[in-house]
């Protein structure tokens, strides 16, 4: 081989190792927008946005009450890239997705999700829900039991605060006024902090996203089911992730769910995150989610 010869392969050579390297640290999101598609199907008078990457077995992924989707673009590509099928219906009202707003109950929402697993060939699938999206979870488990492998408890209130306990009212109204986008960001951004963040945790990612009409139409739904009606799970595998630091899971009532469902029910505890988590530590919810799956039969 000639000089000029070795010279060109030994640049290839170098062009393809840091090609490597760029690779290796790109965000995870870079990495899955090439995979990642959406769509919008139809069941009845719903239309449901649908956001999918990945190959695998199935998960759902569901958004807390009055956000969207979106939330979960890191932890999505976290998840399809350690080989499983994610997809993210938008909630009504949100994106594209559309449908009856009023006077609906939980097992409205579990139906869309079911339809959503049945679009994607039945599953089962595992199903995760970020703080009100957990209640839309474990309605779908409940309901649809054949369609759900395991339910992902994420960011849980409490079941009932404990007696004496301080606050429950201040935590109501900031979670309220934390999406109101009439009122100034840094309001905001205070409101959110005190019920969303934990502290040096950017608070402004959730400045954006929220959409009352589907803020109003999820509360209605909640209060117009009993919490008995859902709170079980049915009889499905339950992780309850939750933040170290949130507001809405007090130290005492850690273990509360195991304690009432038994076996069936794993806690991880993920520090230096409050109740929105998500945003806060992607990379452990996702290592924790996967991981738990890995050992589901």
């Amino acid at each position: 081989m000639n000089l000029r010869s070795r010279k060109a392969r030994d640049s290839a050579g170098n062009a393809i190792a840091l090609f490597a390297v760029a690779l290796s640290i790109l965000p995870v999101t870079a990495l899955a927008q090439a995979d990642r598609k959406r769509e919008v199907f139809a069941y009845g008078d719903v239309r449901i946005d649908l956001i999918s990457e990945g190959s695998g077995p199935l998960v759902v992924l569901l958004p807390s009450r009055g956000r969207d989707s979106e939330d979960f673009d890191a932890v999505a590509a976290g998840i399809a890239r350690a080989g499983f099928r994610v997809v993210r219906p938008q909630p009504r009202g949100a994106g594209k997705s559309s449908g009856p707003m009023k006077g609906l109950t939980l097992h409205d929402f579990a139906r869309d999700v079911a339809s959503t697993i049945r679009h994607e060939g039945g599953g089962p699938a595992v199903v995760a829900g970020h703080a009100f999206g957990n209640w839309v979870a474990r309605m779908t488990a409940v309901d649809h039991p054949a369609l759900v492998r395991g339910v992902v408890i994420i960011a849980a209130a409490a079941k009932a605060y404990p007696a004496g306990f301080e606050g429950a009212k201040e935590l109501s109204a900031a979670v309220r006024k934390a999406g109101d986008p009439k009122l100034p960001a840094e309001e905001r951004l205070t409101y959110l902090r005190m019920a969303f963040f934990a502290p040096g945790n950017e608070a402004s990612v959730w400045l954006s996203g929220w959409h009352p009409e589907v803020d109003e139409a999820q509360f209605e739904a909640g209060r117009a089911t009993k919490q008995s009606e859902w709170w079980s799970g049915g009889k499905a595998p339950l992780l309850d992730l939750q933040g170290e630091l949130d507001p809405f899971k007090p130290r005492s009532m850690r273990n509360e769910i195991p304690e009432e469902v038994g076996p069936r029910a794993s806690v991880i505890v993920i520090p230096n995150a409050s109740h929105a988590l998500v945003p806060e530590q992607p990379v452990a919810v996702v290592d924790a989610i996967v991981g738990w799956m890995r050992k589901l039969p």
